[in-house]
């Protein structure tokens, strides 16, 4: 995962590598790349397993450029799906400079905290994300407790307001070796346009339809002639898909303004709703999205 192809020369002496963010679902890690880099990178949403990709963010300063890599939040798979992107999530740890595990301190730490624990080097650093949603007390309670995992630093930090993000950039920096810059000045990040877009879709579909079809829902762009793109949203079940279209095509409507709201002006983008049954626990499936 963390060759360093694609340099772009030695140029003057510079720190540059891979640093992971790994974590159980709902951690925050998604917020924390985009806080790291300084802009969008990759998509938000409070609905577990919302990232199912690994998504690199990339950071460049003088002197310096982190390759930050956002992974699907490692749990108790009970699909074929789920099982593959705790795959993706334990592999994108392998090779890389510098492991960061986030935790929630807005909750206890548990046993799917743990178990990732477990998986990380002991020289990882420990971020206890959302500190601005709990108290002081309660950072302080979950700094202690995290403290026990015997990781080597740790860190408070706000990935919603940037509260303490400056300082963990700075740890991670020291951390990287001298290397050549691995990607051009102004890339933050290197996921494909058409995937981007089918990710704002599937972004904006968690945000209108909540709770009630989030895993059940995949987007994929099938035609890309600038500016028309068509995107293919699928569900597992007839009955998820008039939840999608909504009630005169009100919902679909709405996911499409949201996410043509964050692409180039002139955009015009197309969405279609289709059934494929079970695509979930089907590898042939899996491997057309791309998961």
């Amino acid at each position: 995962m963390a060759e360093r192809e694609g340099a772009t020369g030695a140029g003057p002496a510079m720190r540059s590598g891979f640093a992971t963010l790994v974590g159980r679902p709902n951690v925050g890690k998604s917020t924390l790349l985009n806080a790291l880099v300084g802009t969008k990178v990759s998509i938000t949403s409070p609905v577990a397993q919302t990232t199912r990709n690994p998504v690199r963010g990339v950071l460049t300063r003088p002197g310096l450029q982190v390759v930050f890599v956002d992974t699907p939040g490692i749990h108790k798979p009970r699909t074929l799906l789920g099982a593959r992107l705790n795959d993706t999530a334990e592999g994108a740890l392998r090779g890389v400079d510098v492991t960061v595990l986030v935790l929630d301190a807005t909750q206890s730490l548990g046993k799917g905290d743990r178990f990732v624990a477990g998986l990380v080097p002991v020289d990882s650093i420990c971020v206890v994300n959302k500190v601005d949603a709990a108290s002081r007390r309660a950072v302080l309670d979950q700094l202690q407790e995290a403290a026990g995992l015997g990781l080597q630093e740790y860190f408070p930090v706000s990935a919603r307001t940037g509260e303490g993000v400056e300082a963990l950039v700075e740890a991670i920096a020291g951390r990287l070796p001298e290397g050549p810059q691995l990607y051009p000045d102004g890339v933050v990040s290197d996921v494909p346009e058409a995937r981007w877009v089918a990710e704002l879709v599937r972004e904006q579909l968690l945000a209108v339809t909540r709770d009630e079809v989030p895993h059940s829902v995949a987007c994929r762009v099938t035609e890309w002639e600038w500016p028309r793109i068509r995107c293919e949203i699928l569900v597992e079940r007839d009955s998820q898909k008039p939840i999608v279209i909504g009630r005169g095509g009100a919902v679909l409507r709405e996911v499409g303004t949201r996410a043509r709201a964050q692409l180039p002006a002139g955009a015009y983008l197309e969405l279609f709703v289709k059934v494929e049954p079970g695509w979930q626990g089907r590898p042939e499936a899996l491997e057309r999205l791309g998961y």
